[in-house]
This record gives C-alpha cells, structure tokens and sequence, in this order.
C-alpha cells in the first residue's frame, strides 16, 4: 500500500460565485452584508460537503440546446395553461397516475437532467428516478388531458431525445439508439 500526499483541494470559485448569486437574489437585497453572508455559506457547502463528480463525456450540440430550451418553454407555456383550465373547471376530477419510464440512457446526468425538465413542467413530477436502472417514475396530474399513459411516457423520453441531442457524443447517441444506420460507421 502506497501512501500518496494528500493533495490539495482546489477551490471551485465559479459555484462559490453562482451560490453567492442565488443568495443574493433570494434575500433580494444587494448589500455588502448579504454578499458576505452568501460567500460565508457558499464556502461553508463547497468545502464542507462532499461532492460526487459528475462525469460529462459528451459535446453542447448548441443547436440541440436551442432546440431543448425552446421546446422546454412551449411545453411550460402550454402545460400552465392546461393545469389552470383542469383547476378552474367545476365538477372535473382529473384520473392522476404514477407511471414508469425506462430511458435510453444510464448516465447520471441525462438522468438529473431528463427528471429536473419532466418535473418543472406543471402537471407532472418525479416521485422517483432509479438510477442504477435509469427508470423514471412520474406522477401525472391527468392522464386523458397527457393524451393516455402511453403518450405521457412518450413525452419523457422526447424530452430525454432533446437532453442527449443537445448534450450526448455520438457513441452516447448511439449507445441510446438514436443515430440511424446511416451514420453507424462514424467514430464519435
């Protein structure tokens, strides 16, 4: 057993900037006091919270990510109107469900990233997300309005489709069986 000097821990100063930001806007109120506050507490979880690295061996397709935040923004816009128009109609109860979903990935991050999306938009929410297995459960707030269970699925795993296509290398795309015969042959 060899014993390696410890090394150094780096300092990841742009989360420590981004958790000052966050706590800054959420007492809404620049002062130097509330700055300070925020760097004390952003350090206080960088250095004191062990943090699991993620690992990202894919490629920002930028078109892809254009493609994944507009989307996101319909599918917002839309879903608000659709759970507003279910609350304020008399005499409906919506036939809620828990359904599975297995996605075509496995990474971690596709995962995190497929879920947080599914859960933001109104009308669904991620009750568990099994990442060993990559299964996704979800709750939907109305089944027939999501078009049936199968279509409700179907919508997670378009949303998993935009997450790897903005995001994804071409082995991860492939891997995910969604690069056709056509490019089999690339390297990626």
């Amino acid at each position: 057993m060899s014993l390696h000097p410890r090394r150094a821990r780096r300092l990841p100063w742009g989360t420590v900037v981004w958790l000052t930001v966050v706590w800054v806007f959420l007492w809404g109120d620049l002062s130097a006091a509330n700055v300070v506050a925020g760097v004390t507490l952003a350090l206080l979880v960088t250095l004191g919270l062990r943090m699991a690295s993620v690992d990202f061996h894919g490629t920002v397709h930028p078109w892809g990510v254009v493609r994944l935040f507009a989307r996101f923004a319909w599918d917002l816009l839309r879903a608000s109107f659709e759970v507003a128009f279910l609350a304020l109609r008399p005499r409906y109860t919506p036939h809620g469900a828990v359904i599975g979903v297995q996605l075509r990935s496995h990474s971690d991050l596709y995962l995190t990233m497929t879920a947080e999306l599914c859960s933001l938009v109104p009308g669904s929410l991620v009750v568990e997300a099994h990442r060993l297995t990559g299964r996704l459960y979800l709750h939907v707030l109305d089944v027939r309005a999501a078009g049936g269970i199968e279509a409700a699925r179907q919508a997670v795993l378009d949303q998993e489709e935009r997450v790897l296509r903005a995001f994804a290398s071409r082995a991860e795309l492939r891997s995910a069986g969604l690069l056709g015969p056509e490019t089999a042959g690339v390297r990626g």
